[in-house]
């Protein structure tokens, strides 16, 4: 197929809001049940690094089944595997927010509630892991190369809308009874999986079934996999070191540590609309902008070190996460402009799983180098996007 054919058949339109309305409800309930599992754990009698174990496990669970859900959506269409992976997740959702009622109300014991916990979140990172696959793919399929990174933009800024409104309605709603935002928000991917029914297209299978999919080491895919690793490593870490640096560094009292590190990640999620709403505008290659956006992430995070106030704290993350909010969707445009039609999923699915081992990654590396001194994590992870920076190149093959 030449380039002119295939952007001729990537250009079939496609509305995007189903897509955007399915990505903010599915990051609303993940980032609502992250916003309540402290206080759900105290109440179940559970340790802090139980806690920590069921974020783990879900990120796992994401970062091995990610690759399978993308070539599955090579071979089988993209609307079979979009269909399974939100309808799953919906439903698997209900179930672990159903049965953490059930546990607080009967003060379960705490194996039996870390082990439910454990099989739940496992269970929604499996199927999790075909939404983000499948959808960058099915973006890849209907928009042409050079306005792949602002249409992938526009999803993302609705799934960073997610994570800034999950958090806050949680907190609003939770003083009424823990399990409320978590029915409330399980019921907004039944809804989304509702409209993608109606809505998805009936696409046709794009690779061969016998044929072996992508692999990690694919040298067209390289720049991608490390900067999709690197983007999510740092956010990770920032994100797992955030509180303890306002204790440790700032020497704030655990209360106020924990509103600054709140305010922190909210404005996070601000600043990632904001990025991806301007990206949406600027015609730069993919690789342009994850060489910007890297460098502005570096920026802030390094700016982290210095912090000596919340307010230089606040304005460390919002700069780190605008860079970040320009590099994750230009990582997906760049992997997606760098395959062919019939390998979308397999590549969208490879990105994925980079980013699950980043989250894996991150939260270690970052609670072990901060025992050390809490600003090393910000150099690490300034320095890794830095370098990310300096060696990605414009040297991407044309898909087609």
């Amino acid at each position: 197929m030449t380039s002119a054919a295939s952007d001729s058949a990537a250009s079939r339109s496609i509305s995007l809001l189903p897509y955007m309305l399915q990505a903010f409800a599915c990051s609303m309930a993940m980032m609502s049940f992250v916003a309540l599992a402290g206080p759900i754990a105290r109440v179940l009698r559970l340790e802090p690094w139980h806690l920590g174990m069921t974020m783990t496990v879900s990120g796992i669970a994401w970062m091995i089944m990610s690759r399978v859900w993308g070539a599955a959506s090579d071979r089988r269409g993209r609307r079979p595997i979009l269909l399974t992976g939100v309808g799953a997740f919906a439903v698997l959702y209900l179930c672990l927010s159903i049965f953490i009622d059930v546990a607080l109300r009967i003060s379960l014991a705490p194996l039996a509630a870390l082990a439910g916990l454990l099989i739940g979140r496992t269970l929604v990172g499996l199927f999790y892991a075909a939404v983000p696959a499948a959808t960058m793919a099915l973006v890849a399929d209907h928009v042409p190369a050079q306005r792949r990174a602002a249409a992938m933009a526009t999803v993302g800024a609705a799934s960073a809308a997610g994570m800034v409104v999950g958090p806050g309605f949680a907190g609003l709603v939770a003083p009424y009874g823990m399990a409320i935002p978590l029915y409330a928000t399980a019921a907004l991917p039944l809804c989304a999986f509702l409209i993608l029914w109606r809505v998805l297209p009936h696409d046709a299978p794009r690779g061969a079934a016998n044929k072996a999919p992508l692999a990690f080491s694919d040298h067209r895919l390289r720049g991608a996999t490390v900067t999709a690793f690197v983007a999510m490593f740092s956010v990770a870490v920032a994100q797992i070191t955030v509180g303890f640096f306002a204790l440790d560094r700032l020497n704030l009292a655990t209360g106020d540590a924990a509103r600054t590190a709140g305010v922190a990640l909210a404005l996070v999620g601000l600043a990632l609309v904001c990025a991806q709403t301007v990206l949406r505008r600027l015609d730069w290659t993919p690789a342009r902008m994850i060489r910007v956006g890297s460098v502005i992430g570096a920026a802030g995070f390094a700016s982290v070190v210095i912090a000596t106030s919340p307010q230089a704290l606040w304005i460390g993350f919002t700069v780190a996460a605008f860079g970040m909010g320009w590099v994750y969707p230009s990582v997906s445009a760049l992997a997606a402009n760098a395959v062919k039609p019939h390998e979308q999923g397999a590549a969208a699915g490879i990105v994925g799983a980079a980013q699950g081992l980043g989250t894996i990654c991150g939260p270690i590396a970052g609670t072990v180098i901060h025992t050390a001194d809490p600003g090393l994590p910000y150099v690490l992870t300034a320095a890794m996007l830095l370098a990310t920076a300096m060696f990605l190149t414009e040297r991407t093959p044309a898909s087609g």
